[in-house]
């Protein structure tokens, strides 16, 4: 932010506090970025369609319309009047794929707060005690890593059971390592420096020094890790689907969508490319949205 934008936000008629002031300067970066802005933009709108849902739908996702079974996506004035058409069950796609957005968003939601609440209070600990401790846990995280994710995810669903509650745990699992190892990294670069030595001089306790002291100061490459792991927890929570693995039918799941329409491929494509279309755009606004914010809190980024 150059020095006139700034003094031009302190010259109101009252100085802004410094958590406005913080915000102001993130959203001037973050809006520089116009397709991170639209990347926002569409995921409010799916989070507000995952809210209302039950308002926005036209039919219910579960009602069968036996009389329009395979039907091609209309609007005109007969009966089998659907949107994006219906599926091998006559059942309506577009409030079967209405639905499924939320149940993949509360996934990916879920998956990032286990990674970002465990791998945080891991990473703490790993970089603050060091020695062993630190080599323990850094080493499980190693070998969680030597496992391709989607195979181990498949294994572990294999071990709980399928449904989408166990899908999101094994990829939470599979997701650890990275947010520990950024966690510890950024721990020991900010343990360093001159405000925590004078912490610990004033005699701050431990569990101080390691969450209130350090922690907030490691938190921007942590919430741009778990915004860019959010897409790709929505991809491997629908690939767990598709394969069976994650939420069951008749529940709508964008992933599960695909998997029982897919001997339509080509007889009704539309039963599968617009559950397709609706995870490529979440997952892209998503990754844009994440790109912004990098750029919007990596202070290399900033120009003066």
């Amino acid at each position: 932010m150059n020095q006139s934008t700034i003094n031009s936000i302190e010259s109101g008629p009252r100085k802004p506090s410094v958590l406005r002031r913080n915000l102001l300067e993130f959203w001037y970066y973050f809006s520089e970025s116009k397709t991170a802005v639209v990347g926002l933009a569409f995921l409010v709108g799916i989070i507000l369609m995952a809210i209302f849902a039950d308002f926005i739908a036209p039919h219910d996702p579960t009602i069968q319309y036996r009389e329009c079974l395979e039907q091609a996506p209309s609007w005109g004035g007969d009966k089998c009047n659907f949107f994006f058409g219906t599926d091998y069950a006559g059942r309506d796609m577009l409030s079967r794929i209405i639905y499924g957005t939320r149940l993949s968003l509360v996934a990916g939601g879920m998956v990032v707060i286990l990674c970002l609440s465990i791998g945080i209070v891991f990473g703490v600990i790993a970089g603050y005690f060091r020695g062993w401790v630190d080599t323990l846990i850094m080493r499980i995280m190693d070998t969680i890593l030597s496992v391709p994710g989607l195979l181990m995810a498949l294994v572990l669903v294999a071990i709980l059971g399928p449904g989408l509650l166990n899908a999101m745990i094994a990829i939470s699992i599979t997701y650890l390592p990275y947010f520990v190892r950024l966690t510890r990294a950024s721990y020991i670069t900010e343990n360093t420096k001159e405000y925590v030595v004078a912490s610990k001089v004033s005699g701050a306790g431990k569990f101080r020094i390691m969450f209130i002291t350090i922690l907030p100061n490691c938190m921007s490459p942590l919430i741009v890790q778990a915004t860019l792991s959010f897409s790709t927890a929505i991809l491997d929570t629908a690939a767990l689907g598709f394969l069976g693995m994650g939420a069951q039918p008749p529940t709508p799941e964008w992933g599960t969508l695909i998997a029982e329409n897919r001997d339509l491929m080509l007889s009704a494509p539309w039963t599968v490319t617009f559950p397709g279309l609706a995870i490529l755009l979440a997952v892209l606004a998503i990754n844009l949205m994440g790109d912004g914010l990098r750029d919007a809190l990596d202070p290399k980024m900033k120009r003066s």
